[in-house]
């Protein structure tokens, strides 16, 4: 056993759940190739390139531009390690763009055939975004203010 963690740097049940993960990969690439293999592969490209060069910059852009504005808050959390109060803003922001990448094709009813599969009414999709990413920043701007709160009373 000591010889597998020397060798492999983790313990045996790391492996075991990297292999699962693997092979679920695997099993979901046969999937998906075995129906359209065509269009995976466009999906794919057009995926990476959309992000890489159309989304990556405009987030990053954005992000330091959020970042350079609170300078100054940022110089006191680092001296008492607090979390930055930008990452109350990035993780309600990641997860509701991730959700509109995934479902933009429902939200802005551009496909009619989810409606049919689903039997939801296509303006279900815009509701459910718009109340999952209000939840989002909602439960964010409580854990902030929570935070500040327990700072000053620390203070």
């Amino acid at each position: 056993m000591r010889r597998l963690v020397s060798l492999y740097g983790a313990s045996p049940l790391h492996l075991l759940a990297l292999v699962a993960c693997f092979a679920l990969a695997g099993y979901a690439a046969r999937e998906l190739f075995s129906s359209e293999p065509v269009w995976v592969l466009v999906w794919f490209v057009g995926a990476a390139v959309g992000h890489d060069i159309l989304l990556l910059p405009l987030y990053a852009i954005v992000d330091t531009a959020l970042v350079r504005a609170g300078r100054q808050q940022r110089a006191a959390a680092e001296t008492t390690n607090q979390v930055p109060w930008i990452n109350y803003l990035r993780f309600p922001a990641a997860i509701s763009g991730l959700l509109l990448i995934v479902f933009f094709p429902s939200i802005f009813r551009l496909a009619s055939s989810y409606s049919v599969t689903t039997r939801l009414s296509p303006d279900s999709y815009v509701q459910s975004w718009l109340l999952v990413t209000g939840v989002l920043f909602a439960v964010s701007a409580v854990a902030y203010a929570v935070r500040l709160r327990r700072t000053r009373q620390a203070a």
